[in-house]
């Protein structure tokens, strides 16, 4: 008697948070590609990693639209890293519950 593959996409070990990386400063095609990752992965953690640099409304923007892809494809997303003029700048705006 033997079982069926086991439940999940074969390639994709999901014991493991998916880890992306934002730059310090984000491109709208760079976000664009991480977002589309987190839509084609199976929903679980992902650890966002930000560089301490990143700053502005660009990051911030990239942020948001981060954490609404992952809440959309049914991740729990936590960024990490976030220097103090990021932090800084998403208690101003009031996205600071993301990180």
């Amino acid at each position: 008697m033997s079982s069926g593959p086991p439940a999940g996409h074969p390639l994709v070990d999901t014991s493991q948070p998916l880890v992306v990386t934002l730059t310090a400063a984000p491109t709208r095609e760079e976000v664009a590609r991480l977002c589309a990752d987190l839509a084609a992965a199976p929903p679980g953690d992902v650890r966002c990693a930000l560089d301490p640099r990143a700053g502005g409304l660009a990051a911030v923007d990239a942020l948001a639209r981060l954490a609404l892809a992952a809440r959309r494809a049914g991740h729990r997303l936590t960024f990490h890293g976030a220097g103090p003029d990021l932090t800084a700048l998403l208690r101003l705006t009031g996205l600071d519950e993301i990180l």
